[in-house]
């Protein structure tokens, strides 16, 4: 499993900023248990704002954050599944999700975490997802490395 070695999660108090957490509709299940897991983590920060978005799929992702960051939204929480399948349709939309998201957060200087389950069963999605019975949860860890890096941007301009 991809977990070993995870570091410790530790969510810094931000209550004073505003996080959007976007989501695709494919897999309601798998990705609702992620919306929830960041939702948590986002909780545990005190923020002053936490906005929850749905998107039709994963390849969505990016413009959507474009979107929510340009607004004035301080982070974002990008939270998807892409299942392989049996074309390479899969193998574009993950480098298109990932490619766009990275230079998004480059671009905009603005943490993005990033969330996107990229599994070849629904099986390995699902010990992700932080369901019930799952050994990780993506969502939490993904809101996690955005609260950090958010706490990070903050504590370099005071």
């Amino acid at each position: 499993m991809s977990g070993e070695g995870a570091p410790a999660l530790e969510i810094p108090r931000i209550p004073n900023a505003r996080v959007a957490i976007i989501s695709s509709k494919w897999h309601m299940e798998i990705c609702g248990a992620l919306v929830s897991g960041a939702e948590r983590a986002c909780n545990q920060a005190g923020l002053a704002e936490i906005r929850v978005e749905w998107v039709p799929g994963s390849f969505e992702l990016p413009i959507a954050a474009q979107m929510i960051l340009d607004s004035g939204y301080d982070a974002a929480i990008v939270l998807g599944l892409v299942l392989k399948g049996e074309t390479p349709h899969f193998d574009f939309i993950c480098e298109g999700v990932t490619h766009g998201i990275m230079e998004l957060t480059l671009a905009r200087e603005k943490p993005i975490g990033f969330g996107v389950l990229m599994c070849n069963t629904l099986e390995q999605a699902v010990a992700r997802s932080g369901l019930p019975g799952s050994v990780e949860d993506k969502g939490f860890e993904a809101a996690s490395a955005a609260l950090q890096m958010l706490h990070l941007q903050r504590s370099l301009v005071q």
